[in-house]
């Protein structure tokens, strides 16, 4: 009888073997998302733990897939927050592959209307330039 042993912790090079990205892009976004903070160990190596894992999901499906910049993504994830099934997923699931599924409807499902707001964004920033730049044409040249 063969029972598996499911890992609590993982190495930098196991989390990035298993998100697929490098390590280096890990270390950057630990310092650019509060939300991802793993823990270090007693010879001060990061150790991810599965919300860990899930947090770099969330970020990895936002920045590649969704094409958000780092400070969209850091803003959304601060308006918005971790969608709950992403945290409760269990090991097997990021093992086997299919956290990238689940993440995938989450985010979907939290960024419902996204293009809309997206697309009002981009209106508002239009507005706001041309009235920067009427602005600036009307003002007394010192």
């Amino acid at each position: 009888m063969q029972t598996s042993i499911k890992k609590l912790y993982h190495s930098i090079t196991e989390a990035a073997t298993l998100i697929g990205e490098e390590q280096h892009v890990l270390r950057y976004w630990e310092r650019e998302f509060p939300q991802l903070r793993p823990q270090k160990n007693r010879a001060g190596n990061r150790v991810y733990t599965q919300r860990d894992l899930a947090v770099l999901l969330v970020i990895k499906q936002l920045l590649r897939e969704k094409r958000y910049t780092v400070a969209g993504a850091r803003e959304h994830l601060k308006n918005a927050g971790l969608p709950e099934d992403v945290v409760a997923m269990p090991q097997a699931a990021v093992e086997d592959g299919q956290a990238h599924d689940n993440v995938s409807s989450a985010v979907a499902q939290q960024a419902g209307n996204e293009p809309v707001d997206r697309e009002r964004a981009m209106d508002v920033l239009r507005e706001l330039r041309a009235l920067a730049a009427e602005l600036r044409s009307k003002a007394p040249v010192a």
